[in-house]
């Protein structure tokens, strides 16, 4: 992949699409363009099933005139002149948004660091499929395993220009490969699935397609002859760190600026207030050299820090964009995330810092528990916090995962689950959402 995207090119077309908004009467504007390249290929069974290759260039203009504001995305090859006149006069027509702005001019990134968030290696069709291949080969060795879901391989590159009328000109690129898997073992009605995958910015640093396949037909065996367990409750629950990045993605959602300013978030009323167990801290940083999700600058040309979201269990900030933190009276902290034609807030490589014992410690000091390694359905509510999930996982029996458990539902209120968690010591910061092996005491287990 070239790292080249013409971004003087780009940067001028979006300039001159800026000049000819405020021709047309805008009286601001932005235009972004975000350039994206991928290919995958996809196997199963140890043939290929499907070669995909994509390229876009989707060119985004927002403009301002008062209170009002529009947004127009075009493809290239459109009439610049065309499209910021029909932006404009679709302002002219929109209703009024006290809250829509540009990004204040101070707080414009005006210089920023070189994340080494591209990595240039090419990678070849060829290369793909003997890595999806080798993923599934892998996979299909291991004793048990009956069948194949497919495996895959992929390689892209992402990136964007940003331009404002207030000065700011910037843009970056970024890499992406990943390798995946899912398998079946078992036979009949006591199938039972599992996967594996993984994905950095640098080719060299991705997990061997034999890794990753040999974890997925382990998992898959693992889950054979799974049973269900008495309904009981204060049950000791320990998320996987697959499982336990998805419980910080609830926490993230839960002090989301825009959540707040909508009234959906169960912590909009805790701001300074202990929301988590004393002594944990959520970081959120999206200045890390090489991080999975870091970016120089955000969606509208500001440079965010890194923050402690939640420090000692106390709430301290919240994810800001410009227009979502003047809709609450803050200030942006750099999180701005475009999408298509809007900015929203979001996080960047966050993370629930971990502790000091190790998820095998965690474990053996339970004496009884449930361990999950996947949760079904989508039954939590973010304005009270009413959490419940189908799981499936492993028994805990006198500290060491016993025997497999499916069929069960675990409940609870996350704001007591934010209270009563426990991290292990064995985070992985190579995904954009980082957390630990979790235990969260007095949760109700739904089974027979």
């Amino acid at each position: 992949m070239s790292s080249e995207i013409d971004s003087a090119t780009l940067l001028s077309r979006a300039s001159q699409l800026i000049d000819l908004a405020l021709k047309a009467g805008a009286d601001a504007a932005d235009a972004v363009v975000v350039r994206s390249r991928a290919h995958s290929v996809s196997v199963r069974l140890g043939k290929v099933e499907g070669t995909e290759s994509s390229e876009s260039d989707d060119f985004s203009l927002r403009v301002f005139l008062g209170k009002r504001v529009a947004s127009v995305s075009a493809n290239p090859g459109f009439d610049l002149t065309a499209l910021a006149e029909r932006a404009v006069a679709m302002a002219k027509v929109s209703p009024e948004d006290p809250f829509a702005c540009l990004a204040d001019e101070a707080n414009l990134a005006r210089s920023y660091p070189d994340l080494q968030l591209f990595d240039p290696t090419e990678v070849s069709a060829d290369a793909l499929r003997e890595a999806a291949l080798a993923t599934e080969a892998a996979a299909l060795a291991v004793s048990g395993v009956t069948n194949s879901s497919g495996g895959g391989a992929s390689a892209g590159m992402g990136g964007m220009v940003l331009a404002t009328s207030h000065g700011f000109q910037g843009s970056y690129m970024g890499s992406r490969f990943g390798r995946s898997v899912s398998v079946i073992a078992g036979e009949g009605t006591g199938m039972e699935r599992d996967y594996d995958f993984d994905s950095r910015l640098y080719a060299a640093e991705l997990d061997a397609p034999e890794d990753i396949g040999r974890r997925a037909g382990e998992r898959a065996v693992k889950r054979l002859n799974p049973r269900q367990v008495d309904t009981g409750k204060n049950v000791t629950v320990i998320f996987d760190p697959r499982v336990a990045r998805g419980f910080v993605g609830h926490i993230a959602g839960a002090i989301n600026g825009a959540a707040v300013a909508r009234k959906t978030s169960f912590l909009r009323d805790r701001m300074g207030q202990q929301v988590l167990k004393a002594g944990l801290n959520i970081t959120d940083d999206p200045l890390v050299v090489r991080g999975p999700a870091s970016r120089p600058f955000d969606g509208e040309g500001v440079s965010g820090e890194r923050l402690v979201m939640i420090e000692d269990g106390v709430l301290k900030h919240w994810f800001l964009s410009t227009s979502t933190a003047r809709e609450i009276g803050m200030e942006t902290n750099g999180r701005g995330v475009r999408g298509g034609t809007s900015v929203t807030p979001a996080s960047t490589n966050l993370a629930l810092e971990p502790g000091d014992v190790s998820p095998e410690d965690l474990i053996r000091s339970l004496g009884t528990g449930f361990y999950v390694t996947e949760l079904i359905g989508q039954g939590v509510n973010m304005i009270t916090g009413e959490y419940s999930r189908g799981a499936t996982g492993f028994w805990i029996e006198n500290g060491e995962l016993t025997f497999p458990v499916s069929e069960v539902t675990i409940a609870s209120n996350l704001k007591d689950m934010f209270m009563r968690v426990t991290p292990a010591n064995d985070i992985d910061r190579s995904f954009g959402v980082a957390a630990p092996t979790l235990a969260i005491e007095g949760m109700t287990l739904a089974g027979r």
